[in-house]
């Protein structure tokens, strides 16, 4: 594996091509609000599959319906790891536990605690020991202790974070910040990974380590990943499936190639007299 993984980051037993992720006819509304009409959408094993659109196109509520901070008021959505899984009854900590981790738009980090503390925040799904074992340090909950520190080294390795990984993280750069989020997201050891504007407010070198994260993680590990960005030249060049949403209605789904030869896409982005995107 990449960097010398020595552990499985993506446990899912799907192969590549399987589906994963099923969004089935999806109504979302906030009072007389209709953030999303009927979007259904399908992602499969080990694929990158982004969701764009203008803004206030309901991109995050379709993600925040996934990851179990929104209940649709209709339709369905199934997580299949082995068999399927109904996430519209799931709380966000039941979704975080089968295998699907999400980073935000916002950084929703602890900046005062060390980034290795950070991450290790990330594996509270996977400690079994009790609250009594966990206060002796002893025996499981030491065992525990070690293997999961171990897990968030090749984290480390795997982002390039050694040189901060003590550091708090309010000292750190928004870009470096951003990076140690993703992280946290890894430690779930997820076989979906969510990722919300991954690259906003970054320069062009920032951008072009993410993307390169992004791909090692997808390529090397075969997590499958879903990604909005407004970056329009990292989508394309790192998408395999692209859903293009537009004041809460699907109106392209496709390879990035078809994607951006559509005329509802070109007029929902940038007018019908501009061409392709």
């Amino acid at each position: 594996m990449a960097r010398g993984f020595s552990h499985v980051l993506n446990s899912s037993p799907l192969q590549p091509g399987d589906l994963q992720l099923e969004i089935d006819n999806v109504f979302l509304a906030f009072g007389g609000v209709q953030a999303l009409s009927g979007v259904s959408l399908e992602v499969k094993q080990s694929e990158i599959a982004a969701i764009i659109g203008p803004n206030g196109a309901g991109k995050t509520s379709l993600l925040n319906c996934v990851s179990g901070l929104y209940h649709p008021q209709e339709g369905s959505i199934q997580f299949y790891n082995g068999r399927p899984h109904t996430l519209t009854s799931l709380k966000p900590y039941e979704i975080a536990k089968l295998g699907i981790a999400r980073s935000f738009q916002n950084i929703e980090l602890f900046k005062h605690m060390s980034v290795l503390d950070n991450l290790m925040l990330g594996r509270h799904v996977h400690l079994k020991s009790n609250i009594f074992w966990g206060g002796l340090y002893w025996g499981r909950a030491q065992r525990e202790e070690v293997e999961n520190r171990k897990f968030l080294e090749d984290i480390i390795d795997l982002l390039e974070i050694e040189a901060i990984r003590k550091q708090a993280v309010g000292t750190l750069s928004y870009g470096l910040q951003k990076r140690v989020e993703l992280g946290r997201a890894l430690a779930i050891q997820p076989s979906l990974l969510i990722l919300d504007e991954p690259m906003a407010g970054m320069n062009s070198e920032e951008k072009e380590d993410m993307a390169r994260f992004i791909l090692d993680v997808n390529e090397e590990h075969g997590v499958t990943i879903i990604i909005i960005e407004h970056d329009m030249g990292v989508v394309m060049d790192i998408s395999d499936h692209i859903a293009v949403l537009d004041f809460g209605v699907k109106i392209g789904d496709g390879t990035p190639d078809e994607v951006q030869r559509d005329p509802a896409v070109v007029k929902a982005y940038l007018g019908e007299e501009h061409g392709t995107l």
